[in-house]
């Protein structure tokens, strides 16, 4: 059986290669930071990352809110991750928050955001660093940075622009409204809205759907995913057929095709 990692103030659990991924520092609104959500969500990452029986990590929050990003009381008392002179937030950020992006862009297995609530700031940023974001219609997002007098320092002007472009993540990101889940719909930010109720059956089955395909292609697709919009053809074609290579010359493809061609004998 395989081990999950124990985590501080989150919840991590495997069933059926779908690995679930619950912050639960409600009493925090799971604020990243005042907590030790940052250093659940590397180690959950590099878990997921090593362990061949992942093939789809979630990641939702307990409580109201999925995550209301920093802690604004430390803020206001410059204390935590916000203590020091220029020189240490920087170094506390680089070695704190900015840990998460790094780690999140880095996993192999698609990562779906099941929006449970409130993603605001570093949280709505948070959201954006999975492939897929699934929403209750009680969620919110808001890249309310400005608001507070400070800039998106995780890297949310990095990942929001490639998700729904730079115009309109630019009008989010400068004036620091909070949108509900419809718009955040219509924007693209999010695939679907469902009631509160439905929102993890709705994020398990789209979880459940992508782990029954063969693991090791599915790891190997999500890199190319990731790969295909810093490469020019040429060279990505090259990767993509030595990709194709390693493929055809795993089990799980001949397992593939024969179950395929079983269905199709059926018809």
């Amino acid at each position: 059986m395989t081990t999950v990692p124990k985590l501080t103030d989150a919840m991590l659990t495997l069933e059926n290669r779908v690995a679930t991924l619950t912050l639960n520092r409600h009493d925090l609104r799971n604020a990243l930071t005042g907590s030790n959500l940052i250093e659940d969500i590397v180690t959950t990452a590099e878990w997921v990352n090593q362990c061949d029986e992942v093939s789809v990590l979630v990641i939702t929050g307990a409580g109201s809110a999925f995550s209301a990003g920093g802690n604004i009381r430390d803020m206001a008392n410059r204390s935590g991750d916000f203590a020091g002179d220029v020189a240490e937030c920087a170094d506390r950020y680089r070695k704190g928050i900015q840990r998460i992006p790094l780690a999140l862009h880095n996993v192999e297995v698609p990562i779906i955001a099941a929006v449970n609530g409130p993603a605001i700031g570093a949280g709505f940023d948070l959201a954006n660093m999975a492939d897929i974001r699934i929403a209750s219609e009680s969620a919110k997002f808001g890249e309310t940075f400005l608001n507070l007098g400070i800039i998106p320092g995780d890297g949310g002007a990095w990942f929001m622009q490639r998700l729904i472009g730079y115009q309109r993540a630019f009008e989010l990101t400068l004036t620091g409204r909070v949108i509900d889940a419809t718009e955040a719909k219509e924007l693209g930010i999010v695939l679907e809205v469902v009631p509160a109720e439905e929102l993890l059956n709705a994020a398990n089955a789209m979880a459940s759907r992508i782990a029954s395909q063969p693991p090791k292609a599915t790891r190997l697709t999500k890199r190319l995913m990731k790969m295909a919009p810093r490469m020019e053809l040429k060279d990505f074609l090259d990767v993509c057929a030595n990709f194709q290579g390693m493929c055809h010359n795993e089990p799980e493809h001949l397992e593939a095709v024969n179950r395929m061609l079983e269905t199709m004998a059926k018809k």
